[in-house]
């Protein structure tokens, strides 16, 4: 009988770990909570209860032991299993380029995919995981030694104890930064402060010293997150790709950066670089640049390291050049999606070759980080070639007496002003707002989509002012008489302004989705979104879940389109884009449907092609519907190989997959009709 209840209460045990780890994942890394804090409390209760009773059936991964009762008497050296080296920085395109050829020439391929993600400016840690539990987590050290910081690591609760699912290797080293996110800082600073006590300096330097504390209690309470970038040593390693990976250690539970991205052209890297300049400030952590990484294992193998340094990865970091000058006001812009952006009046001052007179403040939160008043003496920062930003106050002591506060009005339209929860922007309700449209109708024009050539700030500025352009259709329905009596537009200027506006009623659905300016969809997102729906109609009756089958969307961007084309004005909006005549389709869908006799079929191709290119195959299979991927699995359809195919071509013959030479691969699509 005693034996059964022993049963029992291991069994209750047990089960109450496994649903307290399943919701621990829900909230942490899929941001779906399915129970209350309330009821979550409960079941840790429960399971504190009857651990304590039972002490004999404590384990080191139980969602009790996150935080040690005692501090700890202090850290041991661990030999990494894979040496932490450091990463080359380079802090212009040219040298980004040399790398790029550098690769190129040492693989002897044409094209190589990478992966980019913002360079989080925390501290390194390794975390070690041994049949999907954590076993071990150290900081960088030299390289080769770190100090095994476990008991802290483990505080962390973006840091699984034990990993969700079932497919994880048997090993699994997962490399990443531990930061502070900048509200959380912020507000631990404000509690520091009204205690009377100083407050820490900056998050990264807040963050190395707390994972030092040799009392896990403290550092539990300072809410620290940890963000995965990279890997050590993975046993058997499941994929050929970084990419993959990073989405498979996702499903696994552990954090991996949402902006991580996975590129084939190197063009479109330095384009990504470009766009986080301004947009890195609205991260919740800092960020100093951009790391460009090979996304092929096999590759970074044969690219191999330096002494000190990767030959596969580089980081390219946002130049800076400061002066000091004394902010005088304070004006709020409003961006294209209503976004409020604080900008700083200065006394003009010389930085980075150009007399700086208004620097960016980024936001209210930075704004209290900051802790920055009117009158303050300032440090200004300009980063290549982005606008300056205000970066600190100098001196302990503030002189402004002038706190900036956000307004409760829009500062053009005097709209009402709203902050969503879990994001640092003040936006302006109004969508009537002419500064909203201004920047809205620019960006609709932009090269990237709709490419409405001379459609320029200067001409939107007057459109919008004189009321000819109240929405997007309203460009199509300009004439000579409306746009020849504006401002420095001749004869000339208006015959090309009006072709580049009927142009533009012909591009490809793509470039239309991107110009609509719905959150959180760029042009790649766009593209992705057309190659899955062909039409405006499919993808405006697209459910949630529907629009997560997407590649590389998520819970977040699914539930933003879903709600952008359910609203009824942006439903009105469209509309009135199709009755001005603008194309609703994707260019490709109009193609016969032998076109698209690949689809749901993924291939790879390996080896030396001499009909194609890499690329030119590559782009032939998306063509038709196909999926090309990097790395053989078991959801393979079909192997190319060319001469000198490789390992892949043993791991393909292995797992029972189709294998093609480029004459097969040619005669599968004239079969097909392609």
């Amino acid at each position: 009988m005693e034996t059964r209840q022993s049963d029992a209460i291991a069994e209750e045990i047990k089960k109450l770990r496994d649903e307290i780890h399943h919701h621990d994942y829900l909230y942490y890394t899929k941001s779906e909570p399915e129970i209350s804090d309330r009821e979550y409390d409960q079941l840790m209760q429960r399971l504190k209860d009857l651990e304590k009773e039972h002490p004999d059936l404590v384990t080191p991964d139980s969602p009790t032991q996150r935080v040690g009762e005692r501090p700890i008497e202090g850290f041991e050296r661990v030999r990494h299993a894979v040496p932490m080296l450091s990463i080359d920085n380079t802090y212009n395109f040219g040298e980004l380029q040399e790398f790029h050829r550098r690769v190129r020439r040492t693989l002897g391929v044409d094209e190589v995919d990478y992966v980019v993600d913002p360079k989080i400016d925390g501290v390194a840690v390794t975390l070690r995981y041994e049949k999907g539990r954590l076993v071990m987590g150290a900081t960088r050290g030299d390289g080769e030694f770190g100090d095994d910081i476990t008991q802290n690591l483990k505080t962390i609760k973006t840091i699984p104890l034990v990993l969700h699912g079932k497919d994880w290797p048997d090993v699994l080293e997962v490399r990443g930064e531990v930061y502070w996110p900048r509200k959380d800082f912020v507000e631990f600073n404000r509690r520091r402060e009204s205690q009377g006590e100083v407050k820490l300096a900056n998050p990264r330097n807040a963050t190395a010293g707390t994972l030092k504390l040799l009392d896990p209690r403290i550092v539990a309470r300072r809410k620290l997150a940890f963000m995965c970038h990279g890997f050590g040593e993975v046993k058997p390693l499941p994929v050929n790709s970084h990419f993959e990976l990073a989405q498979m250690v996702h499903r696994w539970g552990i954090g991996v950066n949402p902006n991580l991205c996975k590129i084939e052209k190197f063009d479109d890297v330095v384009k990504m670089i470009q766009e986080w300049s301004e947009k890195r400030a609205d991260l919740e952590y800092q960020t100093d640049g951009m790391v460009v990484k090979v996304d092929r294992f096999d590759w970074r193998d044969r690219l191999g390291t330096t002494a000190r340094s990767p030959r596969w990865v580089i980081a390219y970091k946002y130049e800076t050049e400061q002066g000091v000058t004394i902010l005088r006001d304070v004006r709020w812009q409003v961006g294209k999606l209503g976004t409020l952006t604080p900008v700083a009046d200065l006394d003009p001052v010389w930085v980075a070759g150009t007399t700086v007179s208004r620097a960016s403040l980024h936001n209210i939160d930075i704004v209290k980080e900051l802790d920055v008043r009117i009158g303050d003496t300032v440090i200004i920062e300009k980063a290549g070639e982005i606008i300056p930003q205000v970066v600190a106050v100098v001196g302990e002591q503030t002189r402004g007496e002038k706190e900036i506060v956000p307004p409760k009005h829009c500062p053009v339209c005097s709209g009402p002003v709203e902050r969503s929860e879990g994001e640092v922007a003040i936006r302006c309700i109004n969508p009537a707002c002419p500064a909203q449209l201004k920047e809205r109708l620019a960006f609709f024009g932009a090269r990237d989509q709709m490419n409405i050539e001379n459609l320029g700030p200067a001409i939107v500025d007057q459109l919008v002012d004189k009321g000819l352009v109240k929405e997007y259709a309203d460009l199509y329905s300009l004439t000579r008489l409306s746009l020849i009596d504006l401002e420095r537009m001749g004869e000339k200027s208006v015959e090309k302004l009006l072709d580049a506006i009927e142009e533009s009623k012909s591009r490809d659905l793509a470039k239309l989705i991107a110009a609509l300016n719905i959150h959180h969809i760029g042009v790649r997102t766009a593209e992705q979104l057309t190659d899955h729906y062909h039409s405006m109609d499919a993808l405006m009756n697209a459910s949630v879940e529907d629009l997560q089958c997407v590649a590389d969307i998520g819970p977040v961007v699914a539930q933003s389109i879903y709600d952008y084309f359910h609203s009824d004005r942006n439903r009105q909006v469209i509309e009135n884009l199709r009755k001005a005549g603008v194309n609703m389709q994707s260019l490709r869908a109009g193609e016969p449907q032998t076109e698209k006799k690949l689809a749901g079929k993924t291939f790879v191709v390996t080896g030396t092609l001499e009909r194609f290119s890499r690329s030119e195959i590559e782009g032939l299979i998306k063509k038709l519907g196909g999926k090309p991927t990097s790395s053989v699995s078991s959801k393979t359809d079909y192997l190319i190989v060319g001469a000198d195919a490789g390992s892949k071509l043993g791991k393909a013959q292995k797992l029972g997959i189709k294998i093609l030479s480029e004459e097969e691969f040619v005669k599968l699509i004239e079969m097909m009709g392609g």
